[in-house]
């Protein structure tokens, strides 16, 4: 059974350091990623060899996204397409949607892709250009609102970038710490 199994991102400091534990000392191509927590920020590596899909795929607590990205028959976009930006909510992000939602998402194909695209943006914006935006448009076709309240970039007023600048060799990943659902209509 494929790691794909649930939609969902993974914490993002479990997220980031995952993806930086690989265990390979002759991996000599790496980025940064800033994590933020509260007052504090730590900077780590990440592969920039993997695909976003790859980079979700290879990490804990990615396990819902992984599931819902393949049950919408997106693993292929994400591990071949791009550039994109992924706002990528953690498997806690997930859990806190209310109850019955991400069951009703993964049985609806359709519903669950307008809700992944949701989170994705054409293009890799880093998190240097993303505080200067007030906006996006998404692959779904929708806008999400960025706003930057005090030390943290917040999308629609309900998901805080907790972790930026997560580079994949077909974009780059800036995790979140609540799902965005596409507006209604």
């Amino acid at each position: 059974m494929s790691r794909f199994k649930y939609l969902a991102v993974v914490a993002a400091v479990g997220m980031v350091v995952a993806a930086c534990s690989s265990g390979d000392s002759d991996d000599t191509t790496t980025t940064e990623a800033t994590t933020t927590t509260e007052a504090t920020t730590t900077t780590t590596a990440a592969p920039a060899e993997q695909s976003i899909a790859g980079i979700v795929a290879s990490t804990d607590g990615f396990s819902t996204l992984l599931a819902a990205v393949e049950a919408a028959g997106l693993t292929e976009t994400l591990d071949t397409g791009g550039p994109f930006t992924v706002f990528a909510p953690t498997d806690e992000a997930f859990a806190a949607l209310p109850e019955g939602t991400l069951d009703a998402l993964l049985a609806d194909a359709d519903a669950l892709t307008d809700v992944l695209l949701y989170h994705v943006v054409e293009g890799a914006v880093m998190a240097a250009d993303v505080v200067g935006l007030t906006s996006a448009t998404t692959l779904q076709g929708s806008e999400i609102t960025i706003s930057v309240e005090g030390d943290s970039v917040v999308l629609n007023d309900s998901a805080t970038v907790t972790a930026t600048d997560v580079m994949a060799s077909n974009g780059v990943i800036h995790v979140i710490d609540a799902v965005l659902l596409p507006p209604e209509g």
